[in-house]
C-alpha cells in the first residue's frame, strides 16, 4: 500500500505562489489576502492517471526529420489566421476572458464548424447541465451528431468518456471546475487547477488531440490560477472587449506553432460571433467628422494595421486636484504626455481636468499612439478641430522630439485604404517610403511636438 503524506502550504491564488506559512501580501505579485491554505498530498504511488503513451528517447538534432506541422482548418477564417493557420493536433490551447463575454459561445462555434468535417468533438461542460449547453446550440444554428456533450467535473470520470469516445477535439468548460478526488483542496484551487491542467496535457500529446481549456480571469483581467497554467499549454487566448459593446477582440498572447501578438475581432449577435474581416471600418463607422478633440491614429495588433480614433475633452476644474482619466491606453503614459505639452508648448492643464478615451472598447499600449493623443488633447485645449482627413502617429519622448515607428508602410497603406488624404508622421520615418505612396498621400514630416500641433492646428 502507498504511503500518503498530508502537510499544509499556502498558495498564492493570484500567481501561485508556494510558501510554508500564512503572510497578508504575496512576496511574488505582492497583491493583499490572496494568501490560502491547502493540503499538500505526496504520495509513492503514480501521480498523474494520464501517463504518455510510449517513454521518450534523446535523439541527435540531424536525425530529426523536420516537417510542416499539419493544421486542422476550421474555415473561420479570422480563427484560423490568428492561431497561424489551423489547430495543429495534439496542441493545448488556453482560452481566457472575463464571464458573460462569448468564450464558450466561440468554442460552439468552432466544434460545428469542426463536426461539419466529420471530425468527432467532446465537449466537457462542468458550469452548465447538457439542457443548458443545449439550448445555447440550438440557439446559435448548431446540430450535428459529430457533438458530443459531457457534463462532468470529476476528472477520473473524464478521462475514462475520453478513451471510449476517442474525440479528435476536446474542450473543457472550465478548467477551474474539474477537480481530482485525490487531492483534498477545493476545486479552483491553485493545486487542482495544476494536477487537472498538467492531466490534459498528458492526454492532449499522448493520444493527439487538440485540447481547449476555458479559463477565468482574475480582477487584474489575468487567468485565474498559477503561472504554471500559462506555461503547460501551447496558445494561449484573451478576450478583450467590454460587454457593453457588440465587438469582440481576441488576442494572442503565446503561440508555439505562429506568431503572438495577433488579434481577431469579431462581433456578438444574436446567432453568435461574426468575424469582422475591416476592423478599421468597423471602429470608424460611428466617427463624427470634423469635432474637436478627436483624432485618427493607425495602431499595429500583430501582423494587422487598424485605424482607430482617439478622442479628448480638456475642461476647466472648479477642485484643487485636477482630474486625470482614461479609456483604452496606460494611465502612466497620459500622465507623460500632459507634462511634455505643459514643459514644451507652455499649456497650463495643471487647472484643467482632462479626459481621454480610445473610441470602441479597444486597449491601445504601443507608444506609436503618443503624437495623436498629444494631439488630441491640444485640439480640444484650444477648441481648435484636426483636419478629419489627416492621420496621425508617432513616439514622443521626454525631451518633445518625435522618434520614428515601425512598419510605417503598412500604416500608411491601410490610411490610403480608407481614404485618408494627409499624413503626419516622425521626420525619421520618411527614408524608405516608396514614391508610390507618396503620390498617393501627403506625407508631413515633423521632428519635436511643437512642429507636429503647428502643422495640425495653426
Amino acid at each position: 500500500m502507498a504511503v500518503t503524506k498530508q502537510k499544509s502550504v499556502w498558495y498564492c491564488g493570484e500567481c501561485g505562489h508556494k510558501q510554508t506559512k500564512w503572510s497578508g501580501q504575496c512576496p511574488q505579485c505582492a497583491r493583499w489576502n490572496t494568501i490560502n491554505e491547502e493540503v499538500e498530498v505526496s504520495s509513492s504511488s503514480r501521480r498523474f492517471d494520464a501517463q504518455p503513451i510510449a517513454a521518450g528517447r534523446p535523439m541527435r538534432l540531424k536525425d530529426v526529420a523536420l516537417s510542416e506541422t499539419p493544421r486542422i482548418v476550421t474555415h473561420m477564417k479570422e480563427f484560423d489566421h490568428l492561431i497561424g493557420g489551423g489547430i495543429v493536433p495534439g496542441s493545448l490551447t488556453l482560452v481566457g476572458g472575463d464571464p458573460g463575454i462569448g468564450k464558450s459561445t466561440l468554442m460552439l462555434q468552432i466544434a460545428h464548424l469542426l463536426t461539419q468535417q466529420g471530425l468527432i468533438v467532446l465537449y466537457v461542460s462542468g458550469e452548465e447541465s447538457v439542457e443548458q449547453t443545449t439550448m445555447r446550440a440550438k440557439r446559435l444554428g448548431i446540430d450535428n451528431d459529430n457533438l458530443l456533450l459531457l457534463c462532468e467535473t470529476n476528472f477520473a470520470f473524464i478521462k475514462a468518456q475520453i478513451e471510449q469516445v476517442k474525440p479528435d477535439i476536446l474542450i473543457v468548460d472550465s478548467i477551474q471546475i474539474v477537480y481530482k478526488a485525490e487531492i483534498s483542496s477545493a476545486p479552483g484551487s491553485v493545486s487542482q487547477v495544476r494536477e487537472a491542467a498538467t492531466e490534459f496535457m498528458h492526454i492532449a500529446k499522448g493520444h493527439g488531440i487538440a485540447t481547449f481549456l476555458i479559463g477565468h480571469v482574475t480582477k487584474a483581467g489575468e487567468i485565474a490560477g498559477p503561472r504554471v497554467l500559462e506555461h503547460l499549454v501551447d496558445t494561449v487566448l484573451y478576450f478583450e472587449g467590454e460587454k457593453q459593446h457588440d465587438y469582440r477582440m481576441i488576442r494572442v498572447v503565446k503561440n508555439r506553432f505562429g506568431p503572438t501578438d495577433e488579434i481577431a475581432v469579431f462581433q456578438m449577435q444574436a446567432k453568435g460571433l461574426v468575424e469582422v474581416s475591416n476592423p478599421s471600418q468597423i471602429f470608424l463607422e460611428e466617427r463624427m467628422k470634423g469635432i474637436v478633440g478627436s483624432v485618427i491614429i493607425p495602431t499595429i495588433e500583430g501582423s494587422r494595421p487598424i485605424l482607430i480614433e482617439a478622442q479628448a475633452l480638456v475642461t476647466e476644474t472648479v477642485f484643487p486636484t485636477p482630474s486625470r482619466r482614461c479609456t483604452g491606453l496606460d494611465q502612466n503614459r497620459l500622465a507623460l504626455l500632459l507634462a511634455v505639452l505643459e514643459k514644451r508648448m507652455g499649456y497650463q492643464l495643471f487647472r484643467c481636468d482632462v479626459f481621454v478615451s480610445i473610441a470602441g472598447g479597444m486597449r491601445i499600449l504601443e507608444p506609436a499612439i503618443d503624437l495623436g493623443l498629444l494631439a488630441a488633447i491640444a485640439s480640444s485645449l484650444r477648441n481648435r478641430r484636426i483636419d478629419p482627413e489627416t492621420i496621425v502617429v508617432g513616439e514622443v519622448g521626454l525631451g518633445g522630439e518625435l522618434r520614428s515607428v515601425p512598419r510605417m508602410e503598412s500604416r500608411i497603406k491601410e490610411a490610403i485604404h480608407m481614404g485618408f488624404k494627409r499624413f503626419v508622421l516622425p521626420k525619421r520615418n520618411l527614408k524608405g517610403i516608396s514614391e508610390e505612396l507618396r503620390k498617393k498621400i501627403m506625407l508631413v514630416g515633423v521632428d519635436i511636438v511643437d512642429e507636429a500641433v503647428a502643422a495640425l492646428l495653426d
